[in-house]
C-alpha cells in the first residue's frame, strides 16, 4: 500500500467560482488522502485557510483527470459545478487542450473553455425518478413533491422540485428570495428524513422565461455565494413547470451563470467564469479541540 502524502508544507491554489471558494491541491504525483478533521481544520476561516470545499486531484483511469470534493464539515461528496470549472481551468492552461474531461463521483464532466476564458462544463443528464435523488418514500411526480415548512393551512414554503444533478437538489419556487431566511431552516430541511444523503436547499425566484434567481443552503457547507449544481437543477426545475425555456441566466448572489438544458441530448451545460485568489502551502494545523 503505497504512503500517503503529508498535508502539511503541500502546495495549494485558492479559487473561486461566483465567491464559492475552494483550496485545490494536486494528489497526481503521490497518493493523497485527508480525513474528516483534517478538512474542517483546513476549512476554517480563523484557523485555516478557509473555504466552502476541499479539493483534491488524483489520476483517472476513465478521464483526463479525477477530482475528489468534500463540503467545509468533513464529509466527501459527488459534484460541485464551480469547482469542476476551477480544476478544468487549471488542467486546461496546464495542457494547453481546448477540451477535457474528468471524473467525479458524480459521472464524468466534458469541460472547455471559450476565447472569454469563461469555462463551460457538460453536467450530463438530471434523474428525476424518486429513487435516483433519492428519496426515502416514492413519489410519482417529482416536480412538486408534498414536504412545506411552516403550518399546515399557511406553509411558508411548500411543494418543492427534487432533481439530482449529480448531488441531491430540493428547490422551493418563491416570489421573493427574501422572504424566507433560509439559514433558519437550510438545516432542518437538508437533514430531512425525506433525504437520506441529505440535500441542497434552494429558493428560486422566476424573473422572466430566460432569467431566474437563487439563494442555496448547501448540504454540509451552508449558505454560498454560488452553487453551480444548484443552478443546473433550478434551471431544469423551472423549465419542468413551464415557468422558463430551456436556456437561462441564473443570478446567484455571487453572479451570473448561463445554464442550457439541451433539447437534443438532455446534457445540462453550465457556462461562467473562474477566479485564482492566491498560492500556499498547507500549514501545521492544530486539532479540533474535544467536543
Amino acid at each position: 500500500m503505497p504512503l500517503m502524502t503529508p498535508l502539511a508544507g503541500m502546495p495549494f491554489w485558492k479559487m473561486n467560482g461566483l465567491g464559492n471558494d475552494f483550496v485545490v491541491l494536486d494528489g497526481r504525483e503521490a497518493p493523497l488522502d485527508v480525513t474528516r478533521d483534517q478538512v474542517r481544520r483546513i476549512a476554517d476561516r480563523r484557523a485555516g485557510i478557509g473555504c466552502d470545499q476541499l479539493i483534491v486531484m488524483a489520476p483517472s483511469q476513465a478521464a483526463d483527470i479525477r477530482m475528489r470534493i468534500w463540503n467545509r464539515d468533513g464529509d466527501e461528496v459527488e459534484s460541485c459545478g464551480n469547482a469542476s470549472r476551477c480544476v478544468a481551468d487549471l488542467i486546461l492552461g496546464e495542457s494547453r487542450k481546448a477540451a477535457m474531461t474528468i471524473e467525479t463521483l458524480g459521472g464524468l464532466l466534458r469541460c472547455s473553455r471559450d476565447g472569454s476564458g469563461m469555462i463551460t462544463i457538460d453536467m450530463g443528464t438530471p434523474r428525476f425518478r424518486w429513487d435516483e435523488i433519492p428519496l426515502k418514500e416514492a413519489f410519482d411526480d417529482t416536480r412538486a413533491i408534498a414536504l412545506q415548512v411552516g403550518p399546515a393551512d399557511r406553509p411558508i414554503l411548500d411543494a418543492p422540485s427534487v432533481i439530482n444533478v449529480g448531488n441531491p437538489h430540493c428547490l422551493f419556487f418563491v416570489d421573493d428570495l427574501d422572504s424566507v431566511d433560509l439559514a433558519a431552516v437550510g438545516p432542518t430541511l437538508e437533514h430531512h428524513p425525506l433525504f437520506p444523503e441529505r440535500a441542497n436547499i434552494s429558493l428560486v425566484r422566476v424573473i422572466s422565461p430566460d432569467h431566474i434567481a437563487l439563494k442555496v443552503w448547501e448540504r454540509g457547507a451552508g449558505l454560498t455565494r454560488a452553487c453551480g449544481t444548484a443552478a443546473c437543477a433550478a434551471a431544469v426545475a423551472a423549465a419542468r413547470k413551464g415557468l422558463t425555456g430551456r436556456q437561462v441566466t441564473a443570478t446567484l448572489p455571487g453572479g451570473d451563470l448561463a445554464i442550457d438544458w439541451r433539447t437534443d441530448d438532455d446534457h445540462i451545460l453550465m457556462r461562467g467564469p473562474v477566479a485564482y485568489e492566491w498560492q500556499g502551502v498547507v500549514p501545521e494545523l492544530a486539532a479540533e479541540p474535544e467536543r
